[in-house]
């Protein structure tokens, strides 16, 4: 029998990477008895980090869920990836987790990336606990890494136990909420005494903890100002609240590693974090009322479930991750894919516990499940009862800010290396392949170079082809800045009828792409040969005189010309229509042109000026500025050429906080001083 849903706790496990995401995973899955014993990421034996890339790199690269039981409540873990580059595994956790689970070290500093995930959780409404991770290192800084996140974060933050240090090293906690003391043993945490030079500084936690209770309710509150003091009970229901409604973050601490700590956590996760049953309704649209309608945690309804990621196992096939937010799944029924407008058969239904699959007949509301090979399923979509369709909003992810050139190693793999990240796009929609029409290369655009340099260990291991990466050439083309005239004539006599053909052309600057027009008198040229007049500039267009670039912003006057009766032809008169167009565009004050950029930076307002001046440095210019929930948003323009690498560089100098959106919007002249350099280039 499926759990219920209000004995369900979705939790995404967040922060940047390398601050014990993973071990925090394999402590809480041993401690449930879902493994026998902890792995290790540095061995590359853990449940969450199981793909090669994962285990050569020792981080987390993708998106993996487990599942253990503690206390009669099903956790579900959603293990993210805290690097930047795979911040579209991170939108798709948090979109069916139901709170979040924010590690950070011991540090006295609020990690890089800590303050972005915990800002988009923020947004989302969705509830957050602070685990202080690595008490067991020397030096470890609880005191200091609590004032840095309450500096941040203010009233919000809530710390609920104090550290018991001895020797430098934590030896156990007392629980602010629950006023009991424990010390770590082999055997788990031991009941102790609360130690009588803590006794104060609970106090003050406890009285802190009272004030955050009272403002989450104003009943409790009403009673705090007459009393000056709530129950236990009181004080816990307020945390609670103020948890669901994202007014409080609790912080907690302990060490992963050591799974010193860790037990605390995974009962508070029960007991404060919210049941599935009590989030708050998911809204859709009705697709028979064509109207936003809200969708409750019940099971006793219409299914309306939404797949959250899409992974091509191996042996499996396509495996579809699936948040139920109304009614029960089982095997065997038919949904309808609301976005394809197709049925998809349910088969096997299956709970995820890292790589390995587990077979149920059913799920229950609340849950999260994997599918197996749902034809037309892809990620994003709602699958719903067909009497009773919905349409949940899609998934959103970052746009792709790095691009590169992919070569194949071996000439004449191409078509390998684009069907191969074709199929790899089914699993991440945060990267995309497109083929210039200008330069014939192949692009590959992601989020970071670590994501590009994965997808290219894939493409080998997956499907055995090697590649080459490189900068992406820029698509420059080429203009004229003045008018020219010029005579093309083809002449060839070699036995029999011979080739002639004749024309006058003059070339000037327009604002179109390209301009053919004819002002020929007297049937110099005659009217059958100028359409392969025209055809023969066309057919010139690709190719400047400059560099060989596209050419733009050209009209082509056909005024005069001449032709003969027997040798000329639409070939001859298309070859003379080519000699002039060389001639005339070099008389004609050729020009390069570069694509430019409409550039919008977000980044804290600390980094303002740093971020300015870089900008200007790479030839940009700053059109304006604006505040946007307390962050900076700085609209620029800069070169494409510019900006090849902006993405590594821009969080190197905002250290992780600096995010940007970039988009082609005209061309312009290059600069004089930079030319003699691209066209040696």
């Amino acid at each position: 029998m499926s759990i219920s849903a209000k004995d369900i706790r979705n939790i995404a496990i967040i922060g940047h990477s390398g601050e014990g995401k993973t071990t925090l995973c394999e402590a809480i899955l041993f401690n449930g008895g879902s493994i026998d014993r902890m792995g290790k990421v540095l061995d590359g034996n853990t449940v969450m980090d199981f793909d090669e890339q994962e285990i050569q790199r020792k981080m987390s690269v993708n998106l993996a869920c487990a599942n253990t039981t503690w206390k009669g409540v099903k956790i579900n873990l959603l293990d993210l990836p805290g690097f930047y580059d795979f911040e579209g595994e991170r939108h798709e956790g948090l979109s069916a987790a139901g709170g979040a689970l924010l590690v950070i070290g011991a540090n006295g500093v609020i990690p890089i990336g800590a303050e972005s995930v915990v800002d988009y959780c923020l947004r989302l409404s969705k509830p957050l606990i602070i685990f202080i991770n690595g008490m067991d290192k020397d030096n470890a800084d609880y005191v200091g890494t609590v004032e840095a996140l309450r500096e941040k974060y203010h009233s919000k933050l809530a710390p609920i136990q104090l550290p018991i240090i001895r020797d430098g090293k934590m030896q156990g906690y007392v629980n602010a909420l629950s006023e009991k003391a424990f010390e770590f043993t082999q055997t788990g945490p031991k009941e102790i005494p609360i130690p009588e030079d803590m006794k104060e500084s609970l106090a003050a936690m406890q009285a802190q903890l009272t004030e955050t209770a009272a403002e989450n309710d104003d009943i409790l509150l009403d009673k705090f100002f007459e009393e000056g003091e709530l129950t236990k009970e009181e004080i816990i229901h307020g945390i609670r609240r103020g948890i669901a409604t994202m007014n409080t973050i609790p912080v907690m601490a302990g060490s992963a590693l050591q799974n010193k700590g860790v037990i605390n956590l995974m009962n508070e996760i029960v007991q404060y974090m919210p049941a599935a049953s009590d989030r708050s309704a998911m809204l859709a649209t009705d697709l028979k009322e064509d109207k936003m309608t809200s969708i409750v945690c019940e099971d006793n309804a219409p299914v309306a479930a939404q797949v959250f990621k899409t992974v091509i196992d191996p042996y499996a096939g396509k495996i579809s991750y699936v948040k139920i937010y109304r009614g029960s799944l089982k095997s065997g029924t038919v949904l309808f894919n609301a976005r394809a407008e197709q049925e998809e058969k349910i088969g096997l239904i299956y709970q995820l516990k890292g790589k390995k699959l587990e077979t149920v007949s059913e799920a229950a509301a609340g849950d999260i499940v994997a599918l197996g090979k749902l034809p037309h399923a892809i990620t994003g979509d709602t699958l719903c009862d067909a009497a009773h369709p919905v349409l949940f909003d899609n998934i959103r992810f970052p746009k792709p800010v790095l691009t590169m050139a992919v070569f194949a190693e071996v000439k004449g793999e191409e078509d390998k290396i684009f069907q191969g990240l074709q199929r790899l796009a089914d699993e991440d929609y945060t990267f995309s392949i497109t083929k210039s029409k200008v330069t014939g290369e192949m692009l590959l655009s992601g989020q970071g170079e670590t994501q590009i340099e994965v997808l290219c260990k894939r493409l080998k291991s997956k499907f055995g082809v090697n590649v080459v990466l490189k900068e992406p050439s820029i698509e420059y083309k080429e203009t004229i800045r003045a008018t020219a005239t010029a005579e093309g004539k083809h002449k060839k006599q070699s036995g029999g009828h011979g080739q002639y053909g004749h024309c006058k052309m003059r070339f000037e600057p327009c604002e179109e792409e390209f301009v053919f027009a004819e002002e020929v008198i007297g049937g110099a040229v005659p009217k059958q040969y100028i359409p392969a007049v025209e055809k023969g500039i066309r057919e010139c267009l690709s190719t400047g005189v400059l560099a060989g670039y596209p050419v733009t912003g050209l009209k082509a006057v056909l005024f005069d010309g001449s032709y003969h009766d027997v040798d000329s032809s639409e070939m001859a008169f298309k070859m003379a229509a080519s000699i002039a167009f060389k001639e005339g565009l070099k008389n004609a004050k050729p020009a390069l042109l570069e694509p430019i950029m409409k550039l919008k930076v977000v980044i804290p307002e600390e980094y303002f000026g740093a971020v300015m001046g870089d900008i200007v440095k790479r030839r940009g210019r700053i059109m304006g500025t604006d505040v946007v929930e307390g962050k900076t948003v700085l609209s620029a323009e800069a070169p494409q050429s510019e900006l090849m690498k902006y993405a590594t560089d821009l969080r190197s100098a905002t250290q992780g906080k600096g995010k940007f959106v970039a988009e082609f919007i005209r061309y312009e002249e290059v600069p004089d001083m930079l030319l003699t350099k691209i066209l040696k280039k």
